[in-house]
């Protein structure tokens, strides 16, 4: 990162979706864990041939409680949790040794929010009602799991407030296993509506964290979000927005119009920006397009 931007991959949905998986299931793409890891490894695949440097694993949404509604186990649901690891790494050795490039290739383990679990787009409001100590007793244990599953970072992803935000700074303490963490972010403010400053400011005292910033908002928010992030917490910055339609949670599709524009990436880099993607809906082709206007 001190060398220069990062590329991460984008919407790892979108991709799998575009491959011809149901991604109906409440567990969303974490659903292929169990059904068809093949289909994770090509998605991961195609974004690696599309020029990005990080595979991030298909466990946004994986969790003891989440596979307990298809009747696994706790054990076994920490198994898939943990392959999701294996098929993001899996899909960096195949493409490495495809291209015989030399160019390292990343994992990042997902690490989504408590909403991400329900389905029903409670990581766009956030607020779910738990007190620290139940949202504890959720995270703790997967982010154990996937950092024994030897990740090269934890992508702390779409957080959406402040409560989450701070049980989340905690679990990572002592993981040994670097940290960015990514807010969603609306009108300079996180989902659940408290300042975006406020979010970043509880993070600049976790050693653990190399990268703060913003994923899953539009992509007119990233600018002004990344310098505030390094403003505040020393760290460089991770953006990788979506392509800017917005999610209907009742019809469960996206709607708007698109605007993500791979040409706005080195502006990005410029306010702070070293880990640079997409989030949903985009896919390799503008992964491809972001790699190259980040290539000089």
């Amino acid at each position: 990162m001190a060398a220069g931007p990062v590329v991460l991959d984008g919407g790892l949905s979108a991709q799998l979706t575009a491959q011809g998986c149901d991604l109906s299931d409440a567990l969303w793409s974490a659903r292929l864990l169990l059904d068809d890891p093949g289909q994770v490894v090509a998605a991961h695949r195609a974004f690696f041939a599309a020029g990005a440097q990080v595979a991030t694993s298909a466990s946004y949404q994986a969790s003891r409680a989440g596979f307990a509604g298809r009747g696994v186990g706790a054990a076994e649901a920490d198994r898939l949790l943990a392959s999701s690891v294996e098929l993001a790494r899996q899909a960096a050795e195949e493409a490495s040794a495809e291209s015989g490039d030399g160019r390292a290739r990343w994992v990042a383990a997902s690490v989504g929010p408590y909403g991400a679990v329900l389905a029903d787009g409670s990581e766009y409001r956030g607020h779910y009602g738990l007190s620290a100590a139940e949202l504890t007793a959720f995270h703790r244990p997967r982010l154990e799991v996937l950092a024994a599953a030897g990740p090269d970072v934890l992508a702390v992803e779409t957080v959406p407030d402040l409560l989450e935000a701070s049980v989340l700074a905690e679990c990572v303490r002592g993981l040994d296993v670097p940290v960015w963490f990514s807010f969603g972010a609306a009108d300079g403010r996180t989902r659940g509506g408290e300042p975006l400053a406020e979010a970043f400011a509880l993070l600049a005292d976790v050693p653990e964290v190399v990268a703060v910033g913003v994923n899953c908002c539009a992509p007119q928010e990233v600018s002004s979000a990344v310098r505030l992030a390094v403003e505040l917490t020393g760290r460089l910055a991770v953006a990788y927005p979506n392509s800017g339609e917005g999610w209907d949670a009742a019809a469960r599709d996206w709607a708007g119009p698109a605007a993500f524009d791979a040409a706005d990436a080195p502006c990005w880099v410029a306010a702070g920006a070293r880990l640079v993607g997409g989030c949903c809906r985009v896919g390799p082709g503008r992964i491809a397009e972001l790699a190259a206007a980040l290539s000089g």
